[in-house]
């Protein structure tokens, strides 16, 4: 009989409880339940309604009940990163978590490197500089409430919250913990020191544990609300990416010599190394060194990724102009070529109230043509992106001193050709572009090796190419893409 495992996968556009169907040599996924998320204006300030989140996955696991029943062996959560919910010592919520865009955190990096220098923090940290890492979201906690942060008894990371509302454990798992800028990258565990000298409550971050951690079983109220046996609870990667990189279908597992590219609202593309990189360079180049599954970790750049193009969508929706994704992905493909180019990762992409007005102004400010219809300004948000990845690319071997061969593109972006072919053109590399599921997988299947069914990652993407799809994207049009790739690094040094 296949055995069930559940996966309870949380990103900022939606959530989804999946059930993995496993029969000992591959995985079969099924979508039991999938509902909106995002964040809400509540005042000024932007949350997340994890209430209601967690109502939505109650549904999902009721369903999965009916139909599984007893196969069902396990449950485990994914989600972004960053972000965290206070509880007091009684185990009660402390408002209503913040999400990570939220303009609390404006100027908060310039005020803690008065305080302590940039270089330093890098070196208890390992993590690249992004004004929403949990540390600065703390700091800005301190500024504004103080007093919610004294009462506070513990800090669980979005995904470690899910895990305490089903089984009542508290820690934080090691993948979504890497993400804080709080945790030292040698000893992973929580930067006391580095905590100390900000004036942050250390006593508030649970233990640290590894991937494939058995949490418990459902606590007895859940169980019966939902009507499931009282399965395990186990943590996956609990990043997304991490259980992403989890679910890259590579054979070459242990080598650097491929990349891979998780491609959704952010895109993140890194290689998976032995060792975090914390030289100077790495500094420079402001990559990060998050934690992957069997003490791996994740070399990677965060990028601002198609977040450019839902922003756009959301904007000619408002306006009357309502095309689905792969309209848009189809007039992109008649437009003019590598025309106009952005900085995705200027920061007046990370929220602005109008992405179209903000991706023209861009275009306008640097002397470009300016991009005016629908189609016109896709494009430019997509090979804009490809740009940056070529980059990226450059700066991974260049810190790895390997020539990377090829890039694996996972996730919900992998199903977008036009953009997977754009990044083939511009890196001048294949690109392999599959499972779009693979952080469902990855959660999974770290799941069934929990159980004692694989007995290690290789295995595991073994599994993952039985299971799965791919499409490769051959590269093309080297002359145009390096002359593109000039002009998008004099943007960069402008």
């Amino acid at each position: 009989m296949p055995r069930i495992y559940l996966a309870i996968d949380l990103g900022a556009e939606s959530g989804r409880v999946v059930a993995g169907v496993w029969n000992g040599k591959t995985i079969r996924l099924e979508e039991i339940h999938r509902f909106p998320n995002g964040p809400v204006y509540l005042g000024d300030s932007l949350r997340w309604d994890v209430v209601r989140l967690w109502a939505e996955i109650q549904n999902g696991l009721g369903l999965a009940a009916k139909k599984y029943g007893k196969s069902i062996v396990s449950v485990g959560a994914d989600t972004w990163g960053v972000d965290y919910v206070l509880l007091t010592r009684r185990d009660e919520m402390l408002g209503q978590p913040y999400a990570y865009r939220d303009a609390r955190t404006n100027g908060i990096m310039e005020k803690a490197f008065k305080k302590i220098p940039r270089a330093e923090i890098f070196a208890q940290t390992g993590l690249q500089f992004m004004q929403f890492n949990t540390l600065f979201q703390l700091l800005a906690h301190k500024q504004a409430n103080p007093d919610m942060l004294a009462a506070a008894d513990a800090l669980l990371l979005m995904p470690d919250f899910i895990h305490w509302a089903l089984c009542g454990s508290r820690v934080v798992e090691f993948t979504n913990g890497t993400t804080t800028q709080c945790m030292h990258p040698l000893t992973r565990n929580w930067a006391g020191g580095l905590l100390k000298k900000f004036g942050l409550p250390a006593h508030i971050f649970p233990k640290v544990v590894p991937p494939g951690t058995r949490l418990g079983a459902l606590r007895t109220g859940v169980a019966e609300r939902i009507g499931l046996h009282k399965v395990n609870v186990v943590a996956p990667p609990t990043h997304d990416t991490a259980s992403a990189v989890a679910g890259v279908p590579t054979a070459n597992t242990g080598k650097a010599n491929w990349a891979y590219l998780s491609s959704g609202t952010w895109s993140l593309m890194g290689v998976e190394v032995k060792k975090p990189s914390l030289s100077a360079r790495t500094q420079e180049l402001n990559l990060t060194n998050e934690g992957g599954l069997d003490g791996t970790y994740r070399l990677l750049k965060n990028i601002m990724g198609l977040w450019l193009v839902q922003q756009c969508k959301r904007s000619f929706d408002a306006r009357g102009h309502k095309y689905d994704y792969g309209q848009l992905a189809q007039m992109a493909a008649k437009a003019p070529a590598l025309r106009s180019i952005v900085n995705p990762d200027d920061a007046r992409f990370l929220n602005p109230p109008d992405m179209p007005k903000a991706i023209q102004d861009f275009c306008r400010e640097t002397k470009q043509p300016v991009p005016k219809t629908e189609g016109e300004l896709v494009r430019c948000a997509y090979e804009s992106l490809a740009l940056k990845y070529r980059e990226v690319l450059g700066w991974l071997e260049e810190l790895t001193d390997n020539r990377i061969k090829v890039i694996h593109i996972v996730g919900g972006g992998s199903k977008n050709g036009i953009l997977n072919q754009f990044t083939a053109d511009a890196c001048q590399r294949p690109v392999v572009a599959g499972p779009v599921e693979a952080t469902a997988m990855g959660n999974l299947l770290v799941q069934v090796r929990a159980s004692g069914e694989l007995s290690s990652l290789a295995e595991m993407r073994e599994v993952i190419r039985k299971s799965s799809d791919v499409v490769t994207c051959r590269p093309g049009k080297p002359a145009a893409w390096e002359d593109a790739s000039a002009r998008f690094a004099a943007l960069r040094r402008g």
